[in-house]
Protein backbone atom coordinates (compact mmCIF):
# COMPACT_ATOMS: atom_id res chain seq x y z
CA UNK A 1 0.00 0.00 0.00
CA UNK A 2 0.98 3.23 -1.11
CA UNK A 3 1.69 6.43 1.12
CA UNK A 4 -1.86 8.50 0.64
CA UNK A 5 -3.36 5.77 -0.80
CA UNK A 6 -6.52 5.05 1.48
CA UNK A 7 -7.20 9.01 1.56
CA UNK A 8 -7.06 9.39 -2.11
CA UNK A 9 -9.19 6.30 -2.60
CA UNK A 10 -12.34 7.55 -0.19
CA UNK A 11 -11.88 11.09 -2.22
CA UNK A 12 -12.21 9.38 -5.61
CA UNK A 13 -15.39 7.43 -4.09
CA UNK A 14 -17.30 10.68 -2.79
CA UNK A 15 -15.18 13.13 -5.81
CA UNK A 16 -14.86 10.80 -8.65
CA UNK A 17 -11.78 12.15 -10.80
CA UNK A 18 -10.93 15.10 -8.58
CA UNK A 19 -8.12 13.61 -7.67
CA UNK A 20 -7.09 12.76 -11.21
CA UNK A 21 -7.69 16.54 -12.27
CA UNK A 22 -6.11 17.91 -9.50
CA UNK A 23 -3.07 15.72 -10.08
CA UNK A 24 -2.93 17.03 -13.81
CA UNK A 25 -2.65 20.13 -12.81
CA UNK A 26 1.05 21.81 -12.71
CA UNK A 27 1.12 22.72 -8.76
CA UNK A 28 2.08 26.36 -9.34
CA UNK A 29 -1.64 26.86 -11.23
CA UNK A 30 -3.35 25.45 -8.97
CA UNK A 31 -1.74 27.19 -6.02
CA UNK A 32 -2.35 30.35 -7.86
CA UNK A 33 -5.08 33.17 -7.55
CA UNK A 34 -5.90 32.11 -11.19
CA UNK A 35 -6.36 28.47 -9.86
CA UNK A 36 -8.87 26.15 -11.40
CA UNK A 37 -9.05 23.68 -8.36
CA UNK A 38 -11.86 25.00 -6.23
CA UNK A 39 -13.72 25.38 -10.00
CA UNK A 40 -13.18 21.39 -9.98
CA UNK A 41 -13.96 20.90 -6.02
CA UNK A 42 -17.56 22.23 -7.16
CA UNK A 43 -18.14 20.30 -10.20
CA UNK A 44 -16.84 16.79 -8.17
CA UNK A 45 -20.11 17.68 -5.64
CA UNK A 46 -17.76 18.98 -3.29
CA UNK A 47 -20.16 21.23 -1.83
CA UNK A 48 -21.77 18.48 -0.09
CA UNK A 49 -19.14 16.53 1.16
CA UNK A 50 -20.13 16.52 4.53
CA UNK A 51 -23.70 17.11 4.43
CA UNK A 52 -25.60 14.44 5.69
CA UNK A 53 -27.83 12.05 3.04
CA UNK A 54 -30.69 12.92 5.20
CA UNK A 55 -30.21 16.66 3.60
CA UNK A 56 -29.31 15.29 0.00
CA UNK A 57 -25.79 15.18 0.67
CA UNK A 58 -22.44 13.21 0.69
CA UNK A 59 -22.39 12.15 3.97
CA UNK A 60 -19.04 11.51 4.34
CA UNK A 61 -18.44 10.78 8.04
CA UNK A 62 -15.61 13.36 10.03
CA UNK A 63 -13.12 10.50 9.34
CA UNK A 64 -13.38 10.47 5.94
CA UNK A 65 -13.96 14.24 5.28
CA UNK A 66 -10.22 14.27 7.32
CA UNK A 67 -8.81 11.91 4.71
CA UNK A 68 -10.28 13.20 1.87
CA UNK A 69 -8.73 17.00 3.30
CA UNK A 70 -5.40 15.12 3.19
CA UNK A 71 -5.39 13.98 0.25
CA UNK A 72 -6.53 17.35 -1.57
CA UNK A 73 -3.76 18.92 0.73
CA UNK A 74 -0.96 16.80 -0.93
CA UNK A 75 -2.41 18.00 -4.09
CA UNK A 76 -3.44 21.64 -3.34
CA UNK A 77 -1.96 23.20 0.14
CA UNK A 78 -4.79 25.93 -1.48
CA UNK A 79 -7.76 24.12 -2.20
CA UNK A 80 -7.63 22.00 1.20
CA UNK A 81 -7.76 25.06 2.93
CA UNK A 82 -9.97 26.96 1.46
CA UNK A 83 -12.82 24.22 1.59
CA UNK A 84 -12.36 23.30 4.88
CA UNK A 85 -13.72 26.69 5.72
CA UNK A 86 -16.71 25.66 3.63
CA UNK A 87 -16.81 22.18 5.58
CA UNK A 88 -16.72 24.45 9.34
CA UNK A 89 -19.52 27.11 8.32
CA UNK A 90 -21.36 23.75 7.04
CA UNK A 91 -20.27 22.04 10.70
CA UNK A 92 -22.46 24.49 12.56
CA UNK A 93 -26.06 24.26 10.32
CA UNK A 94 -25.88 20.89 10.53
CA UNK A 95 -26.09 20.90 13.88
CA UNK A 96 -28.79 23.49 14.18
CA UNK A 97 -30.90 21.42 11.92
CA UNK A 98 -30.39 18.27 13.57
CA UNK A 99 -32.47 20.20 16.39
CA UNK A 100 -35.23 20.89 14.48
CA UNK A 101 -33.99 24.09 12.84
CA UNK A 102 -35.02 25.33 9.13
CA UNK A 103 -31.21 25.28 8.14
CA UNK A 104 -32.27 21.50 6.61
CA UNK A 105 -33.81 23.50 3.62
CA UNK A 106 -30.89 25.86 3.14
CA UNK A 107 -28.15 22.50 3.29
CA UNK A 108 -30.78 20.53 1.00
CA UNK A 109 -29.77 23.96 -1.36
CA UNK A 110 -26.04 23.97 -0.71
CA UNK A 111 -25.96 20.41 -1.44
CA UNK A 112 -27.60 20.28 -4.60
CA UNK A 113 -27.18 23.73 -6.31
CA UNK A 114 -23.23 23.11 -5.22
CA UNK A 115 -22.97 26.43 -3.30
CA UNK A 116 -19.68 26.93 -1.93
CA UNK A 117 -19.89 29.09 1.70
CA UNK A 118 -17.27 31.33 2.71
CA UNK A 119 -16.47 32.37 6.55
CA UNK A 120 -16.48 35.33 7.86
CA UNK A 121 -15.57 34.46 11.25
CA UNK A 122 -12.89 36.16 13.34
CA UNK A 123 -10.02 34.32 11.77
CA UNK A 124 -6.77 36.85 11.51
CA UNK A 125 -8.47 39.80 13.83
CA UNK A 126 -4.54 41.33 15.23
CA UNK A 127 -6.22 41.05 18.89
CA UNK A 128 -6.63 38.01 18.76
CA UNK A 129 -10.57 37.82 19.66
CA UNK A 130 -11.67 35.04 17.62
CA UNK A 131 -15.33 35.20 19.57
CA UNK A 132 -15.89 38.35 18.94
CA UNK A 133 -18.47 38.96 16.16
CA UNK A 134 -16.71 40.45 12.96
CA UNK A 135 -19.99 42.46 11.49
CA UNK A 136 -21.96 44.84 13.18
CA UNK A 137 -26.11 44.57 12.62
CA UNK A 138 -28.80 46.78 13.37
CA UNK A 139 -32.56 46.06 13.75
CA UNK A 140 -35.20 46.15 11.15
CA UNK A 141 -38.77 45.35 10.23
CA UNK A 142 -37.72 42.44 7.44
CA UNK A 143 -34.38 41.27 9.67
CA UNK A 144 -31.13 42.43 10.53
CA UNK A 145 -28.86 45.03 8.29
CA UNK A 146 -25.55 43.62 8.38
CA UNK A 147 -21.85 46.06 8.02
CA UNK A 148 -18.48 44.87 8.48
CA UNK A 149 -15.44 44.12 6.61
CA UNK A 150 -13.72 40.38 6.85
CA UNK A 151 -10.10 40.05 5.55
CA UNK A 152 -8.84 37.77 4.61
CA UNK A 153 -11.81 35.97 3.89
CA UNK A 154 -11.12 32.16 1.80
CA UNK A 155 -13.19 31.55 -1.29
CA UNK A 156 -14.07 35.35 -1.18
CA UNK A 157 -14.18 35.00 -5.51
CA UNK A 158 -16.35 31.71 -5.64
CA UNK A 159 -18.63 31.78 -2.55
CA UNK A 160 -22.15 32.18 -3.10
CA UNK A 161 -22.65 33.00 0.58
CA UNK A 162 -20.82 34.24 3.21
CA UNK A 163 -21.17 33.41 6.90
CA UNK A 164 -20.57 36.42 9.36
CA UNK A 165 -21.01 36.57 13.09
CA UNK A 166 -23.17 38.75 14.14
CA UNK A 167 -24.63 40.68 17.43
CA UNK A 168 -28.31 40.13 16.75
CA UNK A 169 -30.89 43.10 19.04
CA UNK A 170 -33.25 40.88 21.03
CA UNK A 171 -36.62 42.04 22.30
CA UNK A 172 -35.58 42.73 25.36
CA UNK A 173 -33.12 45.66 24.31
CA UNK A 174 -30.26 42.74 24.92
CA UNK A 175 -28.28 40.65 22.70
CA UNK A 176 -27.24 37.62 21.10
CA UNK A 177 -24.39 36.14 19.51
CA UNK A 178 -25.62 34.51 15.66
CA UNK A 179 -24.77 34.05 12.63
CA UNK A 180 -25.55 35.88 9.40
CA UNK A 181 -25.82 34.11 5.82
CA UNK A 182 -25.57 36.51 3.35
CA UNK A 183 -25.97 36.08 -0.28
CA UNK A 184 -22.22 36.57 -2.54
CA UNK A 185 -24.69 38.32 -4.84
CA UNK A 186 -26.46 41.05 -2.85
CA UNK A 187 -25.37 44.59 -4.02
CA UNK A 188 -24.03 45.24 -0.91
CA UNK A 189 -20.90 42.32 -0.55
CA UNK A 190 -17.73 43.25 -2.50
CA UNK A 191 -14.53 41.63 -3.15
CA UNK A 192 -11.35 43.42 -3.38
CA UNK A 193 -7.64 42.34 -3.29
CA UNK A 194 -5.53 41.57 -0.42
CA UNK A 195 -3.77 38.15 -0.09
CA UNK A 196 -0.45 39.45 -1.69
CA UNK A 197 2.07 36.42 -0.36
CA UNK A 198 2.39 33.70 -2.73
CA UNK A 199 2.32 31.09 -0.54
CA UNK A 200 -2.00 29.50 -0.63
CA UNK A 201 -2.46 32.07 -3.17
CA UNK A 202 -5.30 29.58 -4.51
CA UNK A 203 -7.18 29.82 -1.48
CA UNK A 204 -9.12 33.04 -3.01
CA UNK A 205 -8.13 34.72 0.77
CA UNK A 206 -9.36 38.27 -0.54
CA UNK A 207 -11.46 41.37 1.38
CA UNK A 208 -14.80 40.69 1.84
CA UNK A 209 -16.86 44.02 2.64
CA UNK A 210 -20.48 43.77 3.36
CA UNK A 211 -22.40 47.10 3.47
CA UNK A 212 -25.42 47.58 4.74
CA UNK A 213 -26.93 44.23 3.86
CA UNK A 214 -30.84 43.06 4.74
CA UNK A 215 -30.90 39.67 6.54
CA UNK A 216 -33.89 38.49 6.48
CA UNK A 217 -35.03 36.32 9.93
CA UNK A 218 -34.61 32.92 7.79
CA UNK A 219 -30.84 33.48 7.27
CA UNK A 220 -30.12 34.19 11.00
CA UNK A 221 -28.91 31.74 13.32
CA UNK A 222 -28.84 32.41 16.97
CA UNK A 223 -26.52 30.86 19.42
CA UNK A 224 -27.19 32.80 22.95
CA UNK A 225 -23.24 32.61 23.69
CA UNK A 226 -21.73 36.00 24.53
CA UNK A 227 -17.73 37.11 23.97
CA UNK A 228 -16.38 35.79 26.98
CA UNK A 229 -14.37 32.72 25.86
CA UNK A 230 -16.87 30.66 26.60
CA UNK A 231 -18.35 28.38 24.10
CA UNK A 232 -21.67 27.23 23.36
CA UNK A 233 -22.57 23.54 21.60
CA UNK A 234 -22.58 25.21 18.27
CA UNK A 235 -19.37 26.64 18.12
CA UNK A 236 -17.53 24.03 20.30
CA UNK A 237 -18.64 21.79 17.32
CA UNK A 238 -17.57 24.36 14.99
CA UNK A 239 -14.14 24.37 16.53
CA UNK A 240 -13.79 20.99 16.40
CA UNK A 241 -14.24 20.39 12.78
CA UNK A 242 -12.19 23.55 11.95
CA UNK A 243 -9.01 22.09 13.78
CA UNK A 244 -9.68 18.68 12.44
CA UNK A 245 -9.75 19.54 8.88
CA UNK A 246 -7.42 22.07 9.17
CA UNK A 247 -4.79 19.95 10.59
CA UNK A 248 -5.55 17.35 7.81
CA UNK A 249 -5.41 19.87 5.43
CA UNK A 250 -1.47 20.68 6.29
CA UNK A 251 -0.97 17.24 7.15
CA UNK A 252 -1.79 16.69 2.98
CA UNK A 253 0.89 18.96 1.91
CA UNK A 254 3.60 17.74 4.27
CA UNK A 255 2.92 14.32 2.98
CA UNK A 256 3.28 15.11 -0.31
CA UNK A 257 7.00 16.27 0.09
CA UNK A 258 7.15 13.05 2.26
CA UNK A 259 5.88 11.25 -0.88
CA UNK A 260 8.39 12.59 -3.00
CA UNK A 261 11.36 11.49 -0.80
CA UNK A 262 10.01 7.87 -0.13
CA UNK A 263 11.15 7.30 -3.86
CA UNK A 264 14.82 8.28 -3.80
CA UNK A 265 16.69 4.80 -3.61
CA UNK A 266 19.85 6.51 -2.85
CA UNK A 267 18.70 7.56 0.83
CA UNK A 268 18.61 4.89 3.55
CA UNK A 269 15.24 2.97 4.11
CA UNK A 270 15.51 4.14 7.71
CA UNK A 271 15.74 7.96 6.86
CA UNK A 272 12.73 7.25 4.46
CA UNK A 273 11.09 5.57 7.60
CA UNK A 274 11.53 8.15 10.16
CA UNK A 275 9.58 10.41 7.66
CA UNK A 276 6.72 7.84 7.87
CA UNK A 277 6.80 7.51 11.45
CA UNK A 278 6.93 10.95 11.85
CA UNK A 279 3.93 11.81 9.00
CA UNK A 280 1.67 8.73 9.85
CA UNK A 281 2.20 9.07 14.01
CA UNK A 282 0.73 12.36 13.55
CA UNK A 283 -2.41 11.46 11.17
CA UNK A 284 -3.38 8.85 13.52
CA UNK A 285 -3.63 11.30 16.62
CA UNK A 286 -6.15 13.50 14.16
CA UNK A 287 -8.13 10.57 12.76
CA UNK A 288 -8.46 9.69 16.56
CA UNK A 289 -10.39 12.74 17.10
CA UNK A 290 -12.43 12.59 13.87
CA UNK A 291 -14.05 9.06 15.57
CA UNK A 292 -15.02 10.51 18.27
CA UNK A 293 -16.46 13.59 16.50
CA UNK A 294 -20.15 11.82 15.61
CA UNK A 295 -21.08 11.34 19.49
CA UNK A 296 -18.73 14.11 21.11
CA UNK A 297 -18.26 17.21 19.46
CA UNK A 298 -20.39 19.39 21.66
CA UNK A 299 -17.84 18.30 24.15
CA UNK A 300 -15.26 21.01 25.19
CA UNK A 301 -12.98 17.83 26.43
CA UNK A 302 -12.80 16.95 22.85
CA UNK A 303 -11.74 20.17 21.43
CA UNK A 304 -9.43 20.65 23.77
CA UNK A 305 -7.98 17.06 22.65
CA UNK A 306 -8.37 18.28 18.96
CA UNK A 307 -6.45 21.89 20.06
CA UNK A 308 -3.55 19.59 21.55
CA UNK A 309 -3.34 17.30 18.82
CA UNK A 310 -3.29 19.92 16.15
CA UNK A 311 -0.14 21.71 18.10
CA UNK A 312 1.64 17.87 18.27
CA UNK A 313 1.08 18.32 14.35
CA UNK A 314 2.48 21.67 13.90
CA UNK A 315 5.70 19.92 16.05
CA UNK A 316 5.74 17.07 13.87
CA UNK A 317 5.29 18.68 10.43
CA UNK A 318 8.39 21.30 11.97
CA UNK A 319 10.43 17.89 12.24
CA UNK A 320 9.82 16.24 9.08
CA UNK A 321 9.47 18.71 6.51
CA UNK A 322 13.23 19.77 6.91
CA UNK A 323 14.38 16.53 6.68
CA UNK A 324 11.91 15.69 3.94
CA UNK A 325 13.75 18.59 2.12
CA UNK A 326 17.21 17.96 3.00
CA UNK A 327 16.80 14.05 2.17
CA UNK A 328 15.32 15.50 -1.52
CA UNK A 329 18.27 17.04 -2.01
CA UNK A 330 19.63 21.00 -3.24
CA UNK A 331 18.88 19.93 -6.69
CA UNK A 332 15.73 18.91 -6.51
CA UNK A 333 15.17 22.15 -4.67
CA UNK A 334 16.78 24.23 -7.56
CA UNK A 335 15.22 22.84 -10.54
CA UNK A 336 11.59 22.94 -9.63
CA UNK A 337 9.23 25.77 -7.63
CA UNK A 338 7.02 22.58 -6.24
CA UNK A 339 9.34 21.25 -3.44
CA UNK A 340 10.36 25.11 -2.38
CA UNK A 341 6.70 25.97 -2.18
CA UNK A 342 5.07 23.14 -0.61
CA UNK A 343 8.11 23.72 2.54
CA UNK A 344 6.47 27.66 2.95
CA UNK A 345 2.77 26.23 2.43
CA UNK A 346 3.38 23.78 5.41
CA UNK A 347 4.10 26.55 7.89
CA UNK A 348 0.92 27.82 7.33
CA UNK A 349 -1.38 25.64 10.11
CA UNK A 350 0.64 27.42 12.82
CA UNK A 351 -1.05 30.74 11.58
CA UNK A 352 -4.86 29.81 12.33
CA UNK A 353 -6.80 30.37 15.23
CA UNK A 354 -6.59 29.55 18.18
CA UNK A 355 -2.62 30.39 18.09
CA UNK A 356 -0.91 28.10 20.98
CA UNK A 357 0.46 30.88 22.08
CA UNK A 358 -2.02 32.32 23.25
CA UNK A 359 -4.10 29.37 24.65
CA UNK A 360 -1.29 28.05 26.38
CA UNK A 361 -2.81 29.40 29.59
CA UNK A 362 -5.82 28.23 28.79
CA UNK A 363 -5.14 24.69 28.17
CA UNK A 364 -2.84 24.86 31.47
CA UNK A 365 -5.58 26.20 33.57
CA UNK A 366 -8.45 23.05 32.20
CA UNK A 367 -5.67 20.56 32.41
CA UNK A 368 -5.47 21.38 35.85
CA UNK A 369 -9.46 21.75 36.53
CA UNK A 370 -11.04 24.61 34.81
CA UNK A 371 -13.44 25.35 31.86
CA UNK A 372 -12.07 25.56 28.86
CA UNK A 373 -11.56 29.30 27.34
CA UNK A 374 -10.94 30.67 23.79
CA UNK A 375 -8.86 32.91 23.82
Amino acid sequence: MKILERERAVLERYLPGLDTQLAQVPLRELESPETPGIKLFREAGGAGLVIPSDYKGSGATPLEAVRIQRAIGSRSPSLAVATTMHHFSISSLILVADRGGQEWLLLEAIAGQRMLVASGFAEGRPDGRILAPTMTATASADGIRVSGVKRPCSLARSMDLLTASVLVPDTDGGQQLGVALIPSTDPGVTVTPFWSSFALAGAESEQVTVDDVLVPPNLVVLTGAVDSGRLDEVQTAGFVWFELLMTGSYLGAASALVERALTLDKVGVDERLRLVTGIEGAMAAVENIARQVPERQQNEHLLADALLVRYAVQDAIAAVVPRAIELLGGLNFMTGDDIGYLAAAVNGLGFHPPARSRMAGSLIDYLTGSTLRIV
